[in-house]
């Protein structure tokens, strides 16, 4: 136990001295937000089902996670922004118009995004297949959108074929993991027990 956590404070002070580092090397900061992100990302689906649940509301429950989730919006990209900007002291000037429709409109994306996964699971749907589609699906997405946002700058003749191949396995990588995930037995039903009311004795003349 204690050699896992030496290897565990290891491996954070070598992270922290990468986000220290301010040299002309990108070092690995990057990966240690990308990875902060795939954590939150992949269990979000699975807290979410488990608070729309835990409401015990089948017909408003789903809208009353939602609700929660704008709070926690609010809580950590509103005010954590909020604070930060005013303590570098940017936080009510440098605005551009552009650069806030586009913002919001990423914002309201996401948020869609959180209300549709919620829809699905009203709808029956299983984290595991809902997020294996989304997470599988976005990224497909996200690439073409890019292209096409980029397309006047690409030279489409030296895009590698492997693109187009991680972009197939992409789909068909969600499209397994939908419909062979494990899942648990079926409860056993319990048998039914019949209530027998008392027959008389038979009538002996």
């Amino acid at each position: 136990m204690l050699t896992k956590l030496l290897n565990l404070a290891g491996c954070l002070t070598i992270v922290r001295i990468r986000m220290n580092d301010s040299s002309a090397s990108p070092g690995y900061t990057w990966l240690a937000f990308t990875m902060l992100t795939v954590f939150s990302w992949g269990v979000y689906g699975i807290l979410l089902h488990k608070g729309q649940v835990a409401m015990g509301d089948p017909v408003n429950g789903r809208y009353k996670a939602f609700l929660f989730v704008g709070i926690a919006y609010f809580l950590t990209a509103v005010l954590a922004p909020l604070f930060l900007l005013m303590a570098k002291g940017s936080a009510f000037s440098g605005y551009t118009s552009g650069g806030s429709w586009w913002s919001l409109i990423a914002g309201i994306m996401g948020a869609i995004g959180a209300f549709g996964c919620l829809l699905a699971f009203g709808a029956k749907g299983k984290p595991p297949e809902v997020m294996a589609i989304v997470f599988a699906g976005a990224p497909v997405l996200n690439a073409i959108v890019s292209l096409l946002i980029a397309r006047h700058e690409i030279n489409w003749g030296k895009i590698s074929p492997l693109f187009f191949i991680g972009m197939v396995l992409a789909l068909v990588g969600g499209g397994l993991v939908t419909l062979f995930k494990p899942s648990p037995p079926p409860a056993k039903a319990r048998p039914a027990v019949v209530s027998q009311a008392a027959t008389p004795a038979p009538f002996k003349p």
